[in-house]
This record gives structure tokens, C-alpha cells and sequence, in this order.
């Protein structure tokens, strides 16, 4: 069996690199950090050995190659990862290992008083005889994606060091600010230049995905009439009870928290607000087109509901799309799953196919012309002090990723 010998250094340097994204900027990257840690990354591709290591102007993504060292023309395939992680605290991350975890105790992480326990966190018997890798509990890890950043660099620093495994053109991207939902909005697939290509971003082992959500978000402001409550009959138009009932206008157990498998919400993220003025931030999600436009449509109308009581519009719905079910363009020429799939199958890895309930960046790629479903990179409880990843299932990533490249040479483009 292969080895990598500098996967689990290369991901726990990378993890203690602050590298959060900024939903607040409207720069790219959106955080200074995220350009710091890009540079870093192409001095490193840079000093493996790598071809055509830069940065696109248009997308801040960070590109490099594995030349071809095999005449046939075969496709060339692109494996792409983000740098940023997601929204909760990422200084000072100090990573723990657990070796040889016997799947049933718990884990203490650190001295915060937190600790990963298998009643609560059940997938933990599945890591029997792993080596873990934990937070301290007082920040997220990183895994998502500084382990799927790992596993390429290890796949390309592979490729290098075995010219006898024969391969067509690899290309590989790192790109900003997929966790705030606008890393691949300007992804320059032309400059890219692969026929297929892969997310590694998913979670546990096996998991190979390509439906995901169709999103959009929404921003509502309600604008309210203001006076002492001494004098406030017939006179006062309360903005937060005009929100609550809002909210209560919207479909009661089409939530996040009662909804699963292909089943679509409407999910509240923020209000705020006073007599005078609020608002409210929603996500709204289905698996499919039809529906989504559906959801989209009710909760205009839960708007012009209560802005029909009015002389003037009161609630203002801001609605944007966000990105759309990959599936759509994904079965149309179902070549990339089956290549990922038969490759797991080769290693004796069961493909885990389901919809995902959210997005990844393959979702805005794939509609820009570059079928890309997403493949595991072994991140469990992903976006806080819970996170973990096994060592393990980070080195079979590796093992799936080279199959694929190696199942990929034996075609004719």
C-alpha cells in the first residue's frame, strides 16, 4: 500500500494557519489572511516541482499541474479544494492526536470541558484502531478543507516521485471563500482547462456526491411606525411583530430541524431589529428546480400578504439565488461519477451516493461548464470544536484520488 509522508505534517501546519474567510468583506479573497495562506501555498507547489503554479487574477484561486507522462490522450481531470474555513474561531488552533482509538471512550479536548463522546457522537465507533485528530475544543480543526488541501498536494507530490504511474495532465486548484458561499463565483474554468474535475471536500469515507441543494437567500426589512405606547392605537405598526408574523406565515415544519433526506426549508438565520425597523435573514433550499421556485414564491407571497394591510409597502423581500442543484448538469454525462466510483470500488470502498444537504463549489462549476462532484476528504462533526478527522481515511482520499488518475490513463479521450 502506498505511503505519504508528508499528508498528516503538511495538514496539521496548514490547519494552525488562521485562514477564516470574511462574509463581511467585499474583497477577494475576503480576508488577508486567506491571501496570505495562498501565497504560502504556491511557494510549496512551487518548491515540489509542479508546473504553471499561479494565481488567477480573476478568482484569487491558486493553480498548478502534474504534466502528462503518457502519450495517450486521455481526459484531463482537476482536483480542486478551499483554503478558507468556516465561520467560528480559528486562531491559535492546537490540534490533538488520539492514537489507536478504540472506538468507545470518550475523548477529553484539552482543558475546555468539552469532549467528543460516542453517545453523542455516534459515528465514533466507525475509527476502531484509527489514529484521530481532534480540536483542543476551543476552535474548529480545519479539516474542511485543509484536509482535502493535504491530500492533493500529496497526490500531485506522489505523481512526482513515480513517473512508472502513468497519467494524463492533472490539474489542481485551491481556491478562497467557499464557506461564505462566494469562492466559486468567479472561477475561471477556460484558464483551469480540465474536462473533468473533483471537489475534495466531503466527509467520511466513501462519500461521493453529486446532487446537491438548490439555494438562494433572502433578506426581508420590515419598516415600522414608531410613537409612545401611551398613544400607540390604531397609530403604532410594530416592525418585530410584523416579523414574527412573517415568520409565521412561512410553512411551520419546513425547517431545518424537522426536514431531511431530499426535503426542502425555509431556515431563519438572523433577526434583528427594534419598534422602528428590523430584519431577518433566510436561507431557502430544495433538491428540486421546481419546488425551489415554488418556496421562492410563498415567501413572496407571505410578504405581499402583509404588505396588503398597508397604505405603503412595509416588508421588503431582497431575494438572490445562491447556486443550483449540480445534478442537473452532472447526469447529462454521468462519466466523472462512475470514474470516481468504480475507482472506490477497485480499493474495496463502498460508494456512499446521496443528496446533499447543502452546496460545495461544484455546484456553481458545474453550471459553468466543468462537471465537478465532490469526493470524501474524511472531516466528521465539520465547523466547530467538535471536528475530527481520521488519519487513516485522509491517506484512503489519497488512495481514491491516484485511482481515479490511474483509471483515468486507461481511457481514450
Amino acid at each position: 500500500m502506498a505511503t505519504y509522508p508528508h499528508l498528516i505534517s503538511d495538514f496539521l501546519s496548514f490547519v494552525k494557519i488562521n485562514s477564516r474567510s470574511d462574509e463581511t468583506s467585499t474583497t477577494i479573497p475576503s480576508s488577508p489572511r486567506e491571501t496570505a495562506f495562498l501565497q504560502q501555498l504556491m511557494t510549496k507547489l512551487t518548491d515540489l516541482g509542479l508546473s504553471d503554479v499561479e494565481q488567477d487574477a480573476q478568482s484569487a484561486y491558486v493553480f498548478a499541474t502534474v504534466p502528462a507522462n503518457t502519450d495517450r490522450p486521455v481526459k484531463t481531470l482537476g482536483f480542486i479544494s478551499h483554503i478558507d474555513t468556516a465561520d467560528f474561531n480559528a486562531e491559535n488552533i492546537q490540534p490533538q492526536i488520539v492514537e489507536n482509538y478504540d472506538g468507545h471512550s470518550v475523548i477529553k479536548l484539552g482543558t475546555s470541558g468539552y469532549d467528543l463522546d460516542p453517545k453523542v457522537f455516534a459515528n465514533l465507533k466507525n475509527y476502531t484502531g484509527h489514529t484521530l485528530i481532534t480540536t483542543d475544543g476551543n476552535t474548529l480543526l480545519g479539516a474542511d478543507d485543509k484536509a482535502g488541501v493535504a491530500e492533493i498536494i500529496s497526490v500531485a507530490e506522489y505523481l512526482l516521485a513515480h513517473p512508472e504511474v502513468k497519467h494524463g495532465k492533472i490539474r489542481l486548484g485551491f481556491g478562497p471563500d467557499e464557506e461564505i458561499g462566494t469562492g466559486a463565483d468567479h472561477f475561471n474554468v477556460p484558464a483551469f482547462g480540465a474536462d473533468y474535475a473533483y471537489t475534495v471536500d466531503g466527509g467520511p469515507l466513501g462519500e461521493l456526491e453529486y446532487e446537491t441543494f438548490n439555494a438562494a437567500q433572502a433578506e426581508v426589512s420590515f419598516t415600522g411606525v414608531n410613537v409612545h405606547p401611551a398613544e400607540a392605537k390604531d397609530i403604532m405598526i410594530n416592525a418585530l411583530q410584523l416579523a414574527v408574523d412573517f415568520q409565521n406565515g412561512l410553512p411551520a415544519q419546513e425547517v431545518p430541524e424537522h426536514t431531511s433526506g431530499r426535503e426542502g426549508f425555509y431556515h431563519l438565520l438572523a433577526l434583528d431589529g427594534t419598534v422602528d425597523n428590523a430584519k431577518m435573514t433566510y436561507i431557502i433550499r430544495d433538491h428540486d428546480r421546481a419546488k425551489f421556485e415554488d418556496r421562492k414564491k410563498t415567501f413572496q407571497a407571505v410578504a405581499d400578504h402583509l404588505n396588503a394591510q398597508f397604505d405603503v409597502e412595509r416588508v421588503h423581500v431582497n431575494m438572490k439565488d445562491q447556486y443550483y442543484n449540480m445534478r442537473e448538469i452532472i447526469e447529462k454525462d454521468m462519466t466523472v461519477v462512475e470514474l470516481a466510483k468504480q475507482s472506490m470500488e477497485k480499493l474495496g470502498i463502498k460508494p456512499v451516493i446521496y443528496p446533499v444537504r447543502g452546496g460545495t463549489d461544484g455546484s456553481k462549476i458545474s453550471f459553468m461548464g466543468l462537471p465537478t462532484p465532490n469526493l470524501f476528504a474524511g472531516g466528521e462533526n465539520m465547523h466547530g470544536r467538535f471536528e475530527y478527522v481520521s488519519e487513516q481515511v485522509m491517506a484512503k482520499a489519497v488512495d481514491v484520488v491516484l485511482q481515479i488518475i490511474t483509471d483515468n490513463a486507461q481511457q481514450t479521450k
